[in-house]
């Protein structure tokens, strides 16, 4: 996951609607049954995944009045203590 991508997307969502984030991921799942894709292509693909994801969480957060600053931190280090278990 990448921090600034996910501040980025997180604003996305805050100009527009998290639903466009939604269906893009739901683009990018279905992608990804696509039998000729290589490795590294589906890593791409999970990558964007996991970061459109992230920013639909620290979105949640905003929502729920964290401000926005706070709400990544809280975002990542809750990702990176589920990496370290």
């Amino acid at each position: 996951m990448k921090l600034p991508i996910i501040k980025h997307l997180t604003e996305f969502i805050a100009e527009n609607d998290a639903d466009f984030v939604l269906e893009t991921i739901e683009t990018l799942e279905s992608l990804t049954e696509v039998s000729q894709l290589k490795d590294e292509e589906l890593d791409v693909i999970g990558e964007l995944i996991s970061n459109m994801y992230g920013a639909i969480e620290v979105n949640k957060l905003v929502q729920e009045g964290m401000p926005q600053k706070e709400a990544l931190n809280t975002f990542m280090k809750r990702v990176l203590g589920s990496i370290d278990k």
